[in-house]
């Protein structure tokens, strides 16, 4: 286990070191700008003197991803705020304060100061941005957006403006509460996000009423970002089947109808031989009592993993319930003498957890449980072939056939039956796969 343990701790530390090179070496030869295209032009200079929409609240713009959507959106942001405002407050959203971080001020930094811009960055309780240029100097509060509980940290604000980036993975008491707060003469709002639901909120009470509202709307593609050679769109279109597809390539607002994982096909996916050469073992569990318990045995050789045995027993059918302890050993079964890394254990099991490290013999490492994220990532794989699946994983194979999204849900939701297995595999995926690839979607 300490091997293990070792061999992690020395991957982090060279993703640490590559990253900061690779920030060291951006920062050093400064941004690099492509040419804007039209859409992005628009989104830059909306606001400007001489425009016709000046006059305009705020501006929408949706579509693909990778539609060069967000780069000219922050930028414009704080172009606006700095030509109109002096020591004033402005705020600014992700889903978390993290992604935000990650996806939108690492890049706007660099743009800023390539531009002349002073930016003193504060993290700690507060996460806020100092931006100076001349005689002028504004502040921008960062905020995350990603539940209920979210519209309390901008109560009490009084700001000039607010930026959402991927406002329809923010909930709707967070979106009414931030452009409250937008009281000062003059303030305007900056929305942009990916598709959703078209009964999603942002889609009805704002993009269908962006008249009503004074606002701007611009519906982005990947041909809007000049950045993009066809190699990569052509890259793009390959990650996504079905209401992913339509969402994320064609930038449409769709209804998740039929089975989640309609780009599964037996020829491709099923396989008569086991992986060679598996660098690493890991388990993957859906726990259930009442409910079935699913379990899969992957074998991960390094670029392409497979679910080579599965473990799957429902109560319903046989009449006799398992305890954790039989559950347990039945596990073992699976294992064998193979030398597994961590078992991922859907969360909520916290019985189960405690059973396996009350033996001591195995790891056990709680799901990254985000459903909708998690099929993103495993319907990215299943498109690309980078997971396959043992021809002895009936229970699994007959799942894919049967997993459907729910359509009389007011949002996008799966039909929960037919989802152990399932929700096992994504465990799999979303927990441990992507992490192994460093993969971004």
């Amino acid at each position: 286990m300490s091997d293990i343990n070792t061999r992690i701790e020395n991957i982090r530390k060279g993703i640490t070191k590559r990253a900061a090179a690779m920030k060291a070496k951006v920062q050093k030869q400064g941004f690099q700008f492509k040419p804007f295209s039209t859409k992005q032009k628009k989104v830059l200079t909306w606001w400007c003197p001489a425009s016709p929409v000046k006059d305009m609240d705020g501006i929408i713009a949706d579509g693909a991803i990778r539609s060069g959507k967000t780069l000219s959106m922050s930028l414009s942001y704080v172009f606006w705020a700095m030509d109109t405002y002096n020591l004033q407050i402005f705020g600014m959203a992700g889903k978390t304060i993290a992604s935000f971080r990650r996806n939108v001020i690492f890049w706007l930094k660099l743009m800023l100061k390539s531009r002349g811009y002073t930016v003193i960055d504060h993290r700690g309780d507060d996460h806020y941005l100092i931006i100076s240029k001349g005689n002028k100097t504004n502040y921008f509060y960062i905020f995350g957006g990603n539940n209920e509980r979210s519209q309390d940290l901008v109560q009490g604000i009084t700001a000039a403006g607010f930026f959402f980036d991927e406002v329809a993975l923010m909930p709707q008491s967070f979106v009414n509460q931030a452009t409250g707060r937008c009281s000062v003469e003059g303030s305007k709002y900056f929305f942009n996000c990916n598709p959703g639901d078209p009964k999603h909120f942002f889609k009805t009470d704002w993009i269908d009423q962006n008249g009503e509202k004074n606002l701007i709307y611009l519906h982005f593609t990947m041909d809007d970002n000049l950045s993009l050679s066809e190699k990569i769109k052509n890259r793009y279109r390959s990650m996504y089947k079905g209401v992913f597809y339509k969402r994320y390539i064609l930038g449409e607002w769709c209804v998740a109808e039929g089975l989640v994982y309609s780009m599964f096909d037996e020829e491709k996916h099923v396989k008569d031989k086991h992986i060679e050469g598996a660098k690493e073992w890991v388990v993957s569990i859906d726990y259930g009592t009442v409910n079935p318990f699913a379990a899969g045995l992957w074998a991960f050789d390094g670029r392409h993993a497979q679910k080579e045995y599965e473990y799957y027993y429902d109560s319903k059918e046989t009449g006799i319930r398992r305890d954790d302890e039989t559950h347990y050993q039945e596990i073992c079964k699976l294992i064998g003498d193979r030398k597994v890394s961590f078992i991922i254990v859907d969360p909520s099991a916290a019985s189960f957890i405690e059973t396996i490290k009350k033996h001591g013999d195995y790891m056990a490492k709680g799901a990254e449980n985000d459903v909708l994220d998690g099929i993103r990532v495993q319907t990215t794989f299943l498109n690309r072939g980078i997971i396959s699946y043992y021809k002895d994983c009936e229970a699994t194979i007959n799942e894919y056939g049967l997993y459907s999204w729910d359509m009389e849900s007011p949002e996008d939701a799966v039909i929960k039956e037919f989802d152990h297995c399932m929700d096992s595999d994504r465990y799999y995926c979303y927990t441990f796969l992507r992490r192994r690839l460093r993969w971004r979607y």
